[in-house]
């Protein structure tokens, strides 16, 4: 059990700003939209108040469940949400928490040094968004309880009993006039909260799948529902090292470059908490992960500015000190220091600004100062305590920068050698004549006969066509030197305009839709995940911009008489051919009637009258049939690449692309039965 009474938690500590009617109205501006990722901030929302009672020694035991009919119950062993009267309000505190907007104790610093922001937000407006919540505060030696629905209180607050535990539970039903769709990601969700979990050590996080769990709803008179042994998916996080356990998970498959894992938590005189950890690997991607009052901010910020600043300090000045590096080859650079390392920096503060109401990037300027000053300091000491560690950690930026210099000398001859024959484009890219970048596509497709169908098929003005011969490389673990050598790489960077590594620029892009257009097969699909490590490692910006695609080409086409149909995947396929009055069932292998030009395409013979034709790749196909089923902005589909979680897309690429054999070898033994084997 965490520690109690530090400090009375009562009414007075609740501030009071402003009413709850704007959030039913504009749901959008409080949790960002009213798709998923709106529906999951609810959860974060009510999560997050008792993570800062945990975070200011409150609280040790956190469980969220999700429960049939779209429930959810998040649990805490805190001290319980205040509910004597409010001297203002002459309310509950409680009532006043859950029902005025901006009403809470992160207002005053004296209660929660540290927070994700002003969360009295949070709980109201979960409230207002739900058609039911209902709180139980289990507090010195009492329960109590309070219902709302769609924000209003169905009665006042009550007390229903004596008790031996401090914390409370909130109950909440996401309102479908709201929320459209309400469906929680399970993987997504306990993805979170592991992250959640690395950040407050000690901190015991659960998580409960009970959606499916018969009489679910009929066991919420225990606290935790983990007790009770359900039956059901659960995960439960517990990391003692804190970001050190995070920077181990990171590098789980990874051969460090040092022995020590680096770590330094401290306060500066101004109030800011700083914790960093990293360790160097023999890789060349960077890992940098950052977080504000344990809210990520992938977009960086001034945490992130003062942690680089340091670090490249610090290993010139310790070269220079021992002289590794010959002058003549010049300074490390940012890019230098920080390739292979695997870092997580968070700082917390009393008063914390974000960029941009996402909280993508940190603003508060003394963030910088506080880091570059305490993280500089430790990191100065660790590199004269472990010189072996330090000479290791400098030789792998030597070799970063030598591959730097090599890869902007490769760079430099590309574009010059452009310039003298005159063309920035590579030959075998048919462009479009649009020079509006908006308008623009690029397809990439697999190989000269895909590759002419589609310069067939294509509307000129707006599309272009880049056929690759043979597969791209795995860019995986190659520099940049290295992988501007390769011709089919090569003429995917001058074919974007964008240049590459630190000249890049998205301004510059020639194309707003680069689609990748492979065959549905395994060379297909692993010519387009070769083609996605590219795109992940080297133009993250394009996914992030929403520049990149996959098409989708039917896998069959189907025709009785002059009636043509195309299905995408065999369950389409068998819908059709039951419309037709017909089944896969009855097919007899037949001869191809379709043509010469298809006479390598399998051709089933439903009935005398059906034909079911199965497309093994883009060049089988004619340039009318290409142009209708996955070129045309009319009928075709497209599949946009995003990112949901860089990290973990990070760690997959690396495993599944990566030299190391084993953990590939344990991915895939591990989700073999989630494969699906075209024979």
């Amino acid at each position: 059990m965490a520690e109690k009474n530090k400090k009375a938690y009562t009414a007075s500590d609740i501030s009071v700003l402003e009413g709850l009617e704007p959030v039913r109205k504009r749901p959008g501006m409080y949790i960002g939209s009213t798709g998923p990722d709106g529906l999951h901030h609810l959860i974060k929302e009510i999560f997050d108040n008792s993570r800062d009672e945990a975070m200011a020694g409150y609280c040790n035991h956190i469980e969220i469940v999700l429960l049939p009919d779209n429930y959810v119950r998040v649990v805490d062993n805190g001290r319980g949400i205040p509910v004597d009267t409010h001297p203002k309000t002459g309310k509950s505190a409680l009532e006043v928490i859950m029902t005025t907007l901006h009403a809470g104790g992160k207002f005053n610093n004296d209660n929660y040094k540290f927070s994700g922001g002003l969360h009295g937000v949070g709980a109201s407006v979960v409230n207002a968004l739900s058609t039911h919540t209902r709180v139980d505060v289990y507090k010195d030696g009492n329960r109590y309880f309070q219902e709302y629905h769609q924000g209003k209180i169905a009665a006042p607050v009550k007390k229903i009993g004596k008790t031996d535990h401090n914390g409370t539970i909130v109950l909440f039903q996401p309102d479908s006039e709201i929320f459209h769709e309400i469906e929680f990601n399970w993987e997504k969700i306990i993805k979170h909260y592991q992250q959640q979990a690395y950040l407050v050590k000690n901190l015991r996080i659960s998580i409960l799948d009970a959606r499916n769990y018969e009489g679910a709803l009929d066991t919420l008179d225990a606290i935790y529902l983990e007790d009770l042994q359900l039956e059901v998916p659960s995960m439960t996080y517990y990391f003692e090292g804190g970001v050190v356990s995070m920077i181990r998970y990171f590098n789980t498959h990874q051969k460090p470059v040092h022995k020590n894992i680096f770590h330094v938590e401290k306060e500066s005189e101004e109030g800011i908490q700083v914790e960093v950890a990293l360790q160097y690997v023999n890789d060349i991607t960077p890992r940098v992960v950052a977080f504000a009052n344990n809210i990520p901010t992938p977009g960086g910020g001034m945490h992130i500015t003062g942690f680089k600043t340091a670090l490249t300090r610090l290993l010139n000045n310790y070269n220079k000190k021992n002289k590794i590096l010959p002058e003549k080859e010049g300074a490390l650079q940012g890019e230098d220091v920080l390739e292979g390392i695997s870092v997580v920096v968070s700082v917390k503060m009393k008063e914390i600004q974000f960029e941009g109401q996402t909280k993508d990037k940190l603003g508060s300027p003394e963030a910088r100062g506080a880091v570059e000053s305490l993280f500089g300091d430790a990191f100065g000491d660790f590199l004269e305590e472990n010189p072996d560690d330090a000479k290791n950690i400098l030789k792998k930026a030597i070799l970063a920068l030598k591959a730097r210099k090599a890869a902007k000398a490769a760079k430099d001859s590309i574009l010059r050698k452009g310039a003298l024959e005159g063309l920035t484009l590579p030959g075998k890219l048919t462009d479009c004549q649009t020079k509006n970048a908006d308008e623009a596509e690029i397809f990439i497709v697999e190989g000269d006969s895909a590759g002419g169908t589609a310069k067939q098929g294509r509307d000129r003005r707006t599309q272009a066509i880049l056929p690759l011969r043979g597969k791209p490389l795995n860019v995986e673990r190659v520099r940049l030197d290295k992988m501007l050598a390769n011709n089919e790489i090569k003429s995917m960077i001058v074919a974007f305009g964008t240049s590459i590594g630190e000249t890049f620029d998205i301004e510059k892009a020639r194309y707003h839709k680069i689609v990748i257009a492979t065959d549905a097969d395994v060379d297909g699909s692993h010519i387009r995940t070769l083609l996605m490590t590219f795109f992940f490692r080297h133009f993250r910006e394009f996914i992030e911009a929403g520049y990149i695609y996959v098409a989708q080409p039917p896998l069959y086409k189907i025709k009785k008489g002059k009636s043509v149909s195309y299905a995408f995947s065999d369950e389409e396929r068998d819908d059709i051919l039951r419309e037709l009055g017909a089944t896969i069932a009855d097919t007899d292998m037949g001869e191809s009637d379709t043509g010469e030009e298809e006479e390598e395409n399998v051709v089933q013979k439903v009935s005398s009258k059906i034909h079911v034709q199965r497309y093994k790749g883009l060049g089988e196909m004619n340039a009318d049939e290409l142009w209708e089923t996955t070129m045309n902005p009319e009928t075709r589909i497209l599949k946009q690449v995003t990112i949901d979680d860089a990290v973990e897309a990070d760690l997959i690429f690396d495993t599944l692309m990566g030299a190391d054999v084993e953990p590939r070898k344990l991915f895939i033994q591990n989700n073999a039965k989630l494969v699906r084997i075209d024979i």
